[in-house]
């Protein structure tokens, strides 16, 4: 998968300039935006969800992606040529025309993972689209990437935090509740980090006010990091998303994003385990992932990865793969039967999406090129 497509892509971006790997990568997530078949609508970036212990991979239409990859590349639009921004701006408009595909099917400003009118949950499925039991709720990743990637009003985010205070348990926490991955009833209150510093990110980019519940995400944040859980358990706290490197670099994004007192104490932390992890880990794509993290949890960093090391990091990896994101099918249940077999890879969803990894490629590059410029 991701070793086998990249080994040579590495090597043809190596005998290229920090802004010619930037232009040629944009270049090529254009290219990936459907056009509009049988599977995937204009503006929507193709994604497949797989298991390979059930021989299982169909294609999947998904706003997840496409949202992820806009919010990626208009983070660093400012810092890449003028023809590559106009790129951005041409990927971001034809993204954006499919939110409404996918919003709240009574109307709210909620987004699902999948289109909601009508539900087309596990689309291109042969059983589990049939099923209502698969049918999920809106979402706070989902939704905030959203409002992230299309202006709101401010009024708009208001009703958003007022809405996720309704969605949420105590876990513990004397001064509020912390708030769930689901806005449905009758789901089970889910609490994933990397949704919630995505959340986190949008209520602070518009510079709301901190209550109670805010104080409590702080606080499981904080925990999670300093009682290590996202290195000892990082699928319970991250189900969705399930490893270290990933939940390191969705703090790293926030952190890197906003001066946030309650968790600062977890940037040091981080920082020591990323270039601790640096030292063995194998995997293209987690290496990018790290060092695009470490450059976010300290902008006076310089670069870990040589070209030379990339190619060999590229080299290495022939037959690894990556997951972004992943469902777990039983990590819902109450059930502790059910519960017990969540963490098991063969009873979960794993999702790829070249043009997502194109983009976190982009990400680094652009760290990176900062970084040396500095």
């Amino acid at each position: 998968m991701v070793g086998s497509r990249w080994s040579i892509a590495f090597i043809l971006l190596s005998m290229l300039s920090h802004a010619e790997n930037i232009d040629a990568l944009i270049e090529r997530i254009a290219l990936c935006q459907s056009r509009g078949d049988a599977f995937f609508p204009d503006g929507i970036f193709p994604s497949y969800r797989h298991n390979k212990y059930l021989f299982y991979r169909r294609p999947d239409t998904n706003i997840f992606y496409t949202a992820t990859i806009v919010f990626i590349l208009n983070q660093v639009k400012a810092k890449v040529s003028a023809k590559s921004q106009q790129i951005i701006d041409e990927i971001t408009a034809k993204a954006i025309k499919n939110y409404p595909d996918f919003q709240n099917k009574d109307g709210l400003k909620t987004y699902n993972f999948w289109k909601t009118k009508p539900s087309k949950h596990f689309p291109n499925g042969r059983i589990f689209q049939h099923l209502d039991h698969f049918r999920i709720p809106d979402d706070i990743d989902d939704t905030a990437l959203i409002y992230l990637t299309l202006p709101h009003s401010r009024e708009d985010i208001l009703w958003l935090k007022e809405k996720v205070k309704l969605h949420c348990s105590p876990l513990g926490v004397r001064d509020g509740g912390v708030y769930s991955t689901w806005f449905g009833k009758n789901m089970s209150i889910e609490h994933d980090v990397c949704a919630l510093c995505n959340l986190m990110y949008l209520f602070e980019k518009y510079q709301l006010p901190h209550n109670e519940y805010d104080e409590a995400v702080f606080t499981f944040l904080r925990e999670v990091i300093l009682e290590e859980k996202y290195i000892t358990n990082a699928f319970e706290v991250a189900h969705n998303y399930a490893t270290t490197p990933l939940v390191i670099y969705h703090y790293a994004r926030l952190l890197g994003g906003f001066e946030i007192p309650q968790i600062e104490v977890c940037r040091e932390k981080l920082i020591h385990k990323v270039k601790q992890l640096l030292e063995n880990e194998a995997n293209t794509m987690n290496r990018v992932i790290l060092e695009t993290s470490l450059m976010k949890l300290d902008k006076n960093e310089i670069p870990i990865t040589t070209q030379h090391l990339e190619l060999r990091a590229a080299r290495r990896t022939v037959q690894n793969s990556f997951t972004y994101f992943i469902a777990g099918l039983l990590s819902s249940y109450r059930n502790p039967i059910l519960y017990f077999f969540a963490p098991f890879k063969i009873t979960q969803m794993e999702w790829e999406c070249e043009a997502h990894e194109l983009a976190l490629l982009v990400e680094r590059t652009v760290a990176t090129a900062a970084s040396c410029s500095m």
